[in-house]
């Protein structure tokens, strides 16, 4: 083989090989639509997740703010969020916070998550899931 025939050869399949075909490419396209099909719905439910995740910090907080309140009002428990935020309550983007509290002898905590779950917390009890009685 001479030197003119590999410069042809060379010359040649630089020519044949102008990029991807139609097939390559839906290909492709069509792994690329599969992966999200299966990436998509656990992000989504991992955002649930989070966002109940925080609803119940924003309880655990609220519960010992009230109780940092009471402490300091002689037995008197808040009964806004806003008379709990002095004592450590930072309330989550999202989360809406309600008390309900008798001041002298009880209270209960609710919140509602991005998601809608509902969620208390009492004197009494741990974070479950549910509104205050």
């Amino acid at each position: 083989m001479n030197e003119s025939q590999i410069i042809r050869r060379t010359r040649d399949n630089k020519s044949r090989d102008n990029g991807f075909s139609l097939v390559e490419l839906l290909v492709v396209v069509l792994i690329i639509g599969i992966l999200s099909a299966i990436a998509i719905p656990l992000f989504l439910g991992q955002q649930a997740q989070a966002k109940d995740a925080a609803a119940k910090s924003d309880l655990a907080n609220a519960k010992v703010a009230m109780i940092s309140y009471a402490l300091s009002n002689s037995g008197v428990y808040a009964t806004t969020t806003a008379q709990i935020v002095p004592f450590g309550f930072v309330q989550t983007a999202g989360v809406t916070v309600t008390i309900k509290a008798n001041p002298t002898t009880l209270f209960c905590v609710s919140a509602v998550s991005g998601t809608g779950n509902v969620f208390r917390v009492s004197d009494t009890s741990e974070v479950v899931a549910g509104a205050c009685p």
